[in-house]
């Protein structure tokens, strides 16, 4: 109750707090729409829900997309929340902590940041900028780890092997404003990308996208859509959850930087996935929750 007084005071400030000798920053707006959220999901869970993700998602429509929304500490990192605005990563972040809050039976503010803290950082531990989970296979990583998600397989016969191999944050620090200026930082990073790089992991081809609901079961409305890239360096492109559509299609719902918004993708993904040059693929994940 003190803390709701608190929140009460400030009027749309922004301002930190101590979970567990661990800082976080949001506002006002942020913390009280959280909490309005899992009422509202704890409602929808009652009446047997067929899926958190996707009612999370969708409570998300329309938010303005934003780059950059966690880089506001520098060097003192600290749990981000941002609501109000999101990027592809940060979408799929809050909808996770919203639903697994859900489907443990909670409704409080604490316990959503707990499971957003444990998503977003290496084995969920803050200890600097370096222990964010920056690279989405390194996402997938530390979560599989912790027993939050797990990563769905297609049938091998129509999968491709990808071996990671981290490098684009050390080579492009012009590109992340705390690397630009902290050669310790840069370090750190480096370091960071040796040890999630070497994997062997598979994907489902862009080719094959398009496929059939029947040939394609092993994805679930909901799941989350990690799209993979042939860029240097990198492993990720752009991530979203799946949404079968009435045409019988998979499409992609997400943070997009083309429409600036959360939106539905009214193409479906494999016409999506034929305009970005770059993209390969897609990785299936699907969030462990108590439903």
């Amino acid at each position: 109750m003190k803390r709701l007084i608190v929140l009460l005071i400030f009027h749309f400030s922004l301002f930190t707090f101590h979970l567990q000798a661990q800082p976080a920053t949001y506002t006002r707006q942020d913390s009280l729409r959280v909490v309005e959220l899992l009422e509202l999901g704890a409602k929808e869970a009652s009446k047997g829900q067929k899926s958190l993700m996707l009612f999370y998602a969708r409570q998300l429509m329309d938010r303005p997309y934003v780059g950059q929304t966690l880089e506001v500490n520098g060097k003192d990192e600290q749990l981000a929340i941002n609501l109000q605005s999101l990027d592809c990563t940060t979408l799929v972040e809050n909808v996770c902590a919203l639903a697994l809050t859900t489907s443990h039976g909670s409704k409080r503010w604490e316990d959503y940041l707990k499971w957003l803290r444990m998503l977003r950082y290496d084995n969920g531990k803050i200890n600097g900028y370096s222990s964010r989970n920056h690279y989405f296979s390194q996402w997938i990583q530390s979560a599989t780890r912790q027993g939050l998600v797990r990563e769905i397989e297609a049938d091998r016969s129509i999968t491709v092997p990808m071996k990671l191999s981290l490098t684009y944050m050390s080579s492009h620090p012009n590109s992340y404003p705390l690397l630009k200026v902290d050669m310790e930082e840069r370090r750190l990073i480096a370091e960071m990308e040796k040890r999630v790089s070497g994997a062997t992991v598979r994907y489902i081809p862009k080719e094959r996208v398009g496929d059939s609901r029947d040939v394609l079961n092993c994805i679930h409305d909901g799941d989350i859509l990690a799209i993979t890239t042939n860029r240097a360096g990198l492993d990720i492109a752009h991530v979203g959850l799946a949404v079968w559509g009435k045409d019988g299609k998979l499409h992609l719902l997400n943070a997009s930087s083309i429409h600036k918004k959360v939106v539905l993708e009214p193409m479906t993904l494999y016409d999506y996935m034929q305009e970005h040059t770059t993209q390969t693929g897609i990785r299936v994940i699907r969030l462990n929750t108590k439903q």
